[in-house]
């Protein structure tokens, strides 16, 4: 006889897609990967799925076609990935810059802003290649700029959650804290006046 495969882990949290939003290095894709996992939902990548529309790498796109081909055919498919059923989406560092696409996630998905110190996520990147956005650049010149232009989009996330050089499962950790507070927030909202009710949802968590 076979046994009952057990119930998903925070079925609470199983309702609408969460996507991750987020300077690049700060771990969309890793943290992604194993929210999904811990949730027992589908994880998606953004950029992947752009490569696999466009037929080519992402450089390529940069290369061949410009950034603003890749910001619309980006916003394209993030539109479709948000009609699907529930899922964890890691987003492009300029994805929710796009005041489009933030609309479509802050409408149909739930929003949380993956934050480091950018000292962090300039040791990360530099260690990679493959980033067009880099190309000849120093990486903390475009990470400050970077901030300057997208913190103010990413401070519109439902959720914001500070992540530090720690284990990808501490992010987990806190992002899922960080939904539980949303959601106890709200149903204290609903409550009786009189009611004590839980941290706002627009409160910063670090894990």
């Amino acid at each position: 006889m076979t046994a009952d495969l057990a119930p998903p882990r925070y079925p609470e949290l199983r309702d609408q897609t969460i996507v991750l939003v987020g300077l690049m290095g700060v771990g969309k894709s890793s943290v992604g990967r194993r929210l999904a996992q811990t949730l027992d939902l589908p994880f998606r990548d953004a950029d992947n799925e752009v490569e696999r529309a466009a037929g080519r790498g992402i450089p390529e796109i940069f290369a061949e076609m410009g950034e603003a081909a890749f910001r619309d055919g980006e916003r394209r498919v993030i539109a479709r990935l948000l009609e699907d059923p529930p899922h964890v989406l890691a987003t492009g560092g300029g994805a929710f810059v796009n005041a489009e696409t933030r609309a479509l996630i802050k409408d149909k998905a739930i929003a949380v802003w993956l934050k480091a110190d950018l000292e962090l996520l300039a040791r990360r990147v530099g260690r990679k290649d493959g980033r067009p956005l880099l190309k000849n650049r120093d990486p903390m010149d475009v990470l400050r700029e970077q901030a300057t232009t997208r913190y103010p989009a990413y401070g519109e996330a439902h959720l914001t959650v500070e992540t530090g050089d720690t284990p990808h499962m501490v992010a987990v950790e806190a992002v899922i804290a960080a939904l539980q507070g949303r959601l106890a927030a709200a149903s204290a909202s609903d409550a009786p006046a009189g009611d004590v009710s839980a941290a706002s949802a627009s409160e910063r968590v670090q894990p």
